[in-house]
Parts: C-alpha cells; sequence; structure tokens
C-alpha cells in the first residue's frame, strides 16, 4: 500500500437536489438529495490508487428551509462509506399548495470528500 500524506485533500465535491412533493417531509427530501449527488460519482480511483474506504472524511451539507426538522443522523445514516458528518443549514425550498394546506419542500446537498492521498514520489 502506498505511503499517504497526512492532511486530507478535497477529492470530490457533488451536489444534489431532493424533494418530497406532498406533507413536507425535510429529512425525506435531503436523503433524496444525497442520493442525487451521490449518483454523479463513482469512486473507481480508491481500488487504482490501493485507497482504503474507510479513511474517507465524507462531509455533507443540506439545505432546508426548516434545517431543525432535518434528521442528521437518519441523512448520515444513508452514506455507504467513510467517516460522515452532516450539517444542516438554512437553504432549499418550501412551496405551498394554492390551498395551503400541502408543502412541497427541496433540499439540496454538497457531499465532499476528504482523503489522505498517496505521496508522489
Amino acid at each position: 500500500m502506498a505511503k499517504t500524506t497526512g492532511a486530507a485533500k478535497r477529492i470530490i465535491l457533488e451536489m444534489g437536489s431532493g424533494n418530497d412533493l406532498h406533507g413536507g417531509d425535510y429529512t425525506k427530501a435531503a436523503i433524496r438529495a444525497v442520493q442525487d449527488a451521490l449518483h454523479h460519482s463513482s469512486l473507481t480511483f480508491l481500488r487504482s490508487f490501493g485507497l482504503d474506504s474507510r479513511q474517507m472524511q465524507v462531509e455533507v451539507t443540506i439545505g432546508a428551509q426548516h434545517p431543525e426538522k432535518v434528521d442528521a443522523a437518519a441523512v448520515k445514516a444513508t452514506l455507504p462509506h467513510g467517516q460522515v458528518s452532516v450539517t444542516v443549514v438554512k437553504g432549499g425550498l418550501d412551496i405551498p399548495s394554492d390551498d395551503g394546506h400541502d408543502t412541497a419542500v427541496v433540499a439540496s446537498a454538497a457531499v465532499a470528500v476528504r482523503m489522505p492521498l498517496p505521496q508522489v514520489g
């Protein structure tokens, strides 16, 4: 296995968007946003460079109109690899129905992956 440097470097930054069209479930929208971001990436470089996915530092930031309504632990549980942290901030979008009895919720996600990289040379 290659020697790695001390400081982890950001090697991936993916964005995603998710929604809950009926019911105003902020956690559901956040999870869908993370899944959207994840489905844009393939981590083939891990095998190519002999890196251990357990060393990945996965930093998830969720934007939602009501951050306190997002279950960060539930979002974290959907990430398949690495040491995961989830931060929820104000963002996203709420779209009330015409009659005011329902809200469509849109959440955004940024998923950053940091990793100690092999030394070159």
